[in-house]
């Protein structure tokens, strides 16, 4: 093996160290199946294997969420037209947290900001989830869902200001003080830093 094969090797094993998760959680949204949504990444690896470098040189990332998107797009097109299977659904991923306590009290958290992120629409959903799970800039986000930038703005705000009017309702009608106003996922995405009693 040659030292530019051994190199380019290396840097496929620490892009998919890096790139890996993020990709299968953003395939498994679009697909809502986890065989579909590993071979969905594993497609996209396979291409940025063929693919030049110059070609994802400075944008890697948005690059990779951009494949995997027209990959899923490609793959429920084409079961659109075959018959529908058994699916088999991830609901959470592998946790490192030590604490049950704590992950279990996460986890309600976090199913509670799921089912209000599902009254959404798709399209306001794929960008939170892209700017929030996975971190991207709207410029990221509009590259890899083809919107324009400025339209991006308008979902996220949108999307943010739904949530909010979710979480400021559930406070109001909770029958205590522990509820899904005082995620600190929802606090993170209306900017408060503290939560209101």
């Amino acid at each position: 093996m040659s030292d530019e094969s051994r190199a380019s090797a290396d840097w496929i094993r620490a892009v998919l160290e890096e790139h890996e998760a993020p990709l299968l959680r953003y395939a498994l949204r679009l697909t809502g199946d986890v065989e579909r949504a590993r071979d969905v990444v594993q497609e996209t690896f396979l291409r940025l294997c063929r693919a030049e470098p110059a070609t994802v040189d400075g944008h890697l990332g948005p690059w990779l969420f951009r494949v995997c998107r027209q990959r899923a797009i490609d793959q429920r097109r084409k079961e659109q037209r075959m018959p529908a299977t058994v699916s088999q659904t991830l609901h959470e991923c592998v946790s490192t947290e030590p604490n049950p306590a704590v992950r279990l009290e996460q986890l309600d958290e976090n199913h509670a900001l799921l089912r209000v992120l599902a009254t959404l629409p798709m399209n306001q959903q794929e960008v939170v989830r892209l700017k929030f799970q996975a971190g991207l800039s709207y410029r990221e986000i509009s590259y890899i869902t083809g919107l324009s930038v400025s339209n991006v703005g308008f979902l996220l705000h949108t999307a943010l200001a739904r949530l909010r009017e979710h979480a400021t309702a559930d406070e109001a009608t909770a029958p205590n003080e522990e509820n899904i106003g005082d995620s600190p996922h929802l606090l993170k995405l209306s900017g408060n830093s503290e939560p209101t009693k």
